[in-house]
């Protein structure tokens, strides 16, 4: 296995993991467990087959605690494999003929596990793939992988937190360059599209997310043919991924000039926000943290009635463990990244900020927040 696996798999932390749960080898599918073991960011229809559950050209990981891991793939996901991965090793099965599962046992039993205790996702890996893995190989004792893993990757190395800066950093420059061009009659889709495009040319290989106008009541309908007007205020909400980690960060603007009643409204978003990203500090909860937030709405005469205040990132996908959530138990800790959300209706400011006992430190600092951004 290269040495660069050590940059951006948390081995020290997976290996403890690993032997708490007393498990020989890792089977992962699910595209963050994947993706954060592989180092390979699929791209298209082949990130597609990683997401269906059905697919007949899946991926897998197979992770020993001893010796190297291999991936189990098809030959059309081999070449990116080899050149972007740390795994060195490939057992190719032949997509549409053979089935993945059948690969995946054989491979298993290749590697002295076909009598070992394993972990994959019992929350993803199809009934119809877990019957076959049981039948292929009956001795394997099979046990849950989500925990180990969301375990492993809460903690982000020092490379996780330089590749999500990347991505926070061709995101807000994009903000920057495409909110100008708003205008009274652009639609909401024009401004999708600009911003879409700008990551795009930045380097992100994946980037989506949602805005509307203030008028618009359906938040997450996907961008229309809804105009701006002169006045309204434009929430957003997007992810750019560069090298499979998310810049995710949710900037606000106005249509021409924010009234004065507007940016007071922004100012009471933004203090909330901010306060509440103060808490984010090792030993703390995430239940305690959304408990801050509703406290602090509070203190307003408003009620925060939102299911999440925050979440982590990382490889592949933007919402982990540990969520900002009502009575989440799950202790902060140093080097954790939360994107930190609570918002005031359309008022939705969002950033990535490393937990760290001292106070969190901010990533995604390109764009200022201190004051609505007026586009003209």
């Amino acid at each position: 296995m290269k040495s660069s696996v050590k940059d951006l798999v948390n081995l020290p932390r997976l290996g403890q993991a690993m032997d708490r749960a007393g498990v020989d080898a890792l089977v992962a599918r699910a595209g963050l467990n994947f993706t954060y073991l592989a180092g390979v960011a699929y791209p298209g229809t082949l990130a597609r087959h990683v997401d269906l559950a059905d697919s007949p050209r899946s991926v897998w990981v197979l992770w020993p605690r001893k010796g190297d891991p291999r991936i189990v793939l098809n030959g059309i996901a081999r070449d990116l494999a080899a050149r972007d991965s740390w795994i060195e090793k490939y057992d190719v099965y032949e997509g549409y003929v053979e089935p993945p599962i059948e690969r995946v046992a054989k491979s298993l039993q290749e590697m002295g596990l076909g009598q070992s205790k394993i972990a994959t996702e019992l929350n993803y890996v199809s009934a119809a793939d877990m019957a076959t893995l049981k039948a292929k190989l009956p001795g394997v004792n099979i046990s849950d992988l989500v925990p180990i893993m969301d375990e492993t990757r809460a903690v982000k190395t020092a490379a996780e937190i330089a590749r999500l800066k990347i991505g926070a950093d061709v995101l807000d420059d994009a903000f920057t360059r495409c909110f100008p061009i708003t205008k009274p009659g652009t639609r909401e889709r024009d401004l999708h599209g600009a911003l879409m495009a700008d990551c795009l040319a930045g380097g992100s290989e994946f980037t989506h997310g949602i805005l509307n106008s203030s008028r618009n009541t359906v938040a997450y309908g996907g961008e229309s043919d809804f105009v701006f007007q002169a006045g309204d205020a434009i929430r957003t909400d997007y992810v750019c991924y560069v090298k499979a980690y998310p810049g995710h960060q949710s900037r606000c603007a106005v249509v021409g000039k924010a009234t004065a009643k507007q940016a007071e409204e922004y100012k009471i978003a933004r203090d909330v926000y901010l306060s509440s990203s103060n808490h984010l500090r090792a030993g703390r909860t995430a239940g305690e943290v959304y408990d801050f937030v509703q406290k602090k709405f509070a203190s307003y005469k408003m009620d925060y009635h939102h299911m999440i205040a925050g979440h982590s990132v990382g490889a592949w996908w933007h919402q982990q463990e540990p969520v900002i959530s009502r009575g989440n138990p799950r202790v902060l800790e140093d080097g954790m990244v939360i994107a930190m959300e609570p918002h005031l209706g359309h008022w939705h400011i969002q950033d990535l900020w490393v937990v760290r006992a001292s106070g969190p430190e901010l990533i995604s600092d390109k764009f200022k927040t201190d004051r609505i951004f007026d586009c003209g």
